[in-house]
């Protein structure tokens, strides 16, 4: 099974990324995803299901511990014509 996260971490800062957001970076694009996307209102990145999960795992606590008081995310199970 693949799935498909989008996630945001707040709060927000538009004239330099703090650290949650940057924490966020990195775990993502180093969690061996596919088709990870990474900009400043959003993220998403697809993968298999147990790889996906363990990313959304270390995102949330990370990012936490880093200073984000929310994270907003979803996971969508992705069918073979979405792709």
């Amino acid at each position: 099974m693949r799935l498909r996260v989008e996630f945001t971490t707040e709060p927000f800062d538009l004239d330099e990324a703090p650290e949650h957001a940057v924490v966020a970076r990195e775990v993502i694009e180093t969690a061996g995803l596919d088709e990870v996307d990474v900009g400043p209102f959003g993220n998403t990145a697809e993968g298999g299901a147990d790889a996906v999960l363990a990313a959304v795992d270390t995102l949330l606590r990370r990012t936490l511990t880093a200073g984000a008081t929310r994270v907003s995310l979803q996971i969508n199970v992705v069918e073979e014509g979405d792709r």
